[in-house]
């Protein structure tokens, strides 16, 4: 009876908590949300006697700055419930709902942005670029999932991220792919984090959020070819689990990261491990690593590590010189690069008054000598990227051939820490449980 008693009194003060958590959350939107309506915009848009038609953003209008408060309260706010629900409540349940949350507000209700993984390219813009100043909520969203991954492990890919949250919610019966087909699979995001990086670095084009697969879906307004392909993600995404956070994501190479050194990660068991394998028959994500006892073969696999070492500088110099070979197609998504190819094998096109980008280049007064030697001038930025760019792949399969050889013992099931994402489907599988006064019971199943 006192246990009971002592549950209830916990239970009506975590509501009371709620619920005053609850009535300031509102006090403070419906605040935010009149100052706004006094914030509107001073000048329309500009109209064109041409019928020339303004195209559509990519990203929604600004907001009040007190709303973009809203949103880093909002984001920490999330980010300490699922990591509390991850570490503490070991709440698989938790952890859905807290991503149901993350996509309505961060989803439907921000349209999908601001977004951490689109931050990318807004940290690297403000490194390239002197004039450019970072937003605060860029920058938040850019830091704060990476400190917490840190710390925590993957907690923000748990159910705090509205990309993930709508791929984690439609999953049926997922199928788990070949070891080596999610290893080549897994390069995918190393390369578009590079991808995305140059072209920022460039000025050339953020294609994160150009080729978002669901903020078309969040928003109800997209190019065809883009709601078909989060239309196609999704169907993936039944079947085979969350494949944009898995073989897409650039900012998921960076959570993995922090989260290989997070001394705070989630485990499967709150005790010793029975070794019954249901942890990893439910992780539809296959970040579950199983038992490795010593063998003989430990030898050959030192001495295969050592070879891969030596040939890490090959790897990476021969990737290298692929990504300096292809620096001329990649530049042709640069406007000015694009302009002058055009101009150059079509002289007719300055006569174009309904090309946008013709009409642009001629009101500037800038030459035609001018602008090839711009494009020039980017095309050798391109150039020196590709080099970086394809350095950097070779040096990510370089690393990855010698993490595959190197032996590590495991006595039990452990989470794999790089690519676990903190989801607690394992954690609800486990028979072993500690209730609430510490006790380990293990259910029979």
């Amino acid at each position: 009876m006192r246990g009971l008693g002592k549950y209830l009194y916990q239970s009506e003060s975590i509501v009371k908590l709620l619920k005053r958590f609850g009535f300031l959350l509102m006090m403070l939107f419906v605040t935010a949300q009149s100052f706004a309506l006094d914030a509107q915009q001073r000048f329309p848009k500009p109209e064109f006697a041409t019928g020339y038609a303004q195209p559509a953003t990519t990203s929604p209008s600004p907001r009040f700055l007190l709303l973009e408060y809203l949103d880093i309260f909002v984001l920490l706010a999330a980010l300490s419930v699922v990591t509390w629900f991850v570490l503490k409540k070991r709440s698989r349940k938790g952890v859905f709902w807290t991503s149901v949350f993350s996509l309505l507000y961060f989803g439907f209700y921000r349209e999908g942005c601001i977004c951490s993984i689109g931050a990318i390219q807004n940290m690297v813009l403000g490194v390239v670029d002197n004039t450019y100043k970072i937003p605060l909520t860029a920058f938040v969203f850019f830091l704060l999932p990476l400190v917490f991954s840190l710390f925590f492990g993957r907690t923000f890919c748990a159910g705090v991220c509205p990309l993930g949250a709508i791929q984690d919610i439609i999953v049926i019966k997922p199928i788990e792919l070949p070891k080596w087909l999610q290893k080549v699979l897994g390069l995918i995001p190393y390369l578009y984090l590079g991808l995305a990086v140059l072209f920022v670095a460039t000025k050339s084009e953020f294609i994160i959020c150009r080729y978002d697969p669901f903020v078309g879906l969040f928003r109800f307004d997209a190019p065809f070819h883009m709601m078909m392909l989060g239309i196609l993600f999704l169907a993936t995404g039944l079947f085979v689990a969350r494949p944009y956070c898995r073989f897409f994501c650039p900012y998921g190479v960076l959570l993995g990261w922090m989260s290989r050194f997070s001394s705070n990660h989630m485990t499967i068991t709150p005790a010793a491990c029975i070794q019954c394998k249901l942890c990893a028959n439910s992780c539809p994500f296959g970040a579950i690593n199983e038992p490795v006892v010593e063998t003989g073969k430990r030898h050959s696999n030192v001495n295969r590590m050592i070879t891969y070492f030596i040939l890490l500088p090959l790897w990476t110099g021969i990737g290298g010189l692929a990504g300096s070979m292809v620096h001329v197609p990649l530049s042709h998504y640069n406007k000015t690069v694009y302009l002058a190819e055009q101009l150059i094998e079509h002289p007719e096109l300055k006569d174009d008054q309904k090309n946008i980008d013709i009409r642009t280049f001629l009101t500037s007064g800038k030459t035609t000598t001018q602008l090839i030697a711009e494009a020039d001038a980017i095309r050798h930025q391109f150039y020196i990227g590709g080099w970086l760019l394809g350095g950097f792949m070779g040096f990510v399969i370089g690393t990855g051939l010698i993490r595959l050889s190197a032996f590590r013992r495991r006595d039990d099931w452990e989470t794999d820490k790089t690519n676990c994402l903190s989801c607690a489907r394992c954690m609800e599988f486990c028979p072993v449980k500690r209730d609430e006064d510490g006790k380990i019971t293990i259910n029979e199943r």
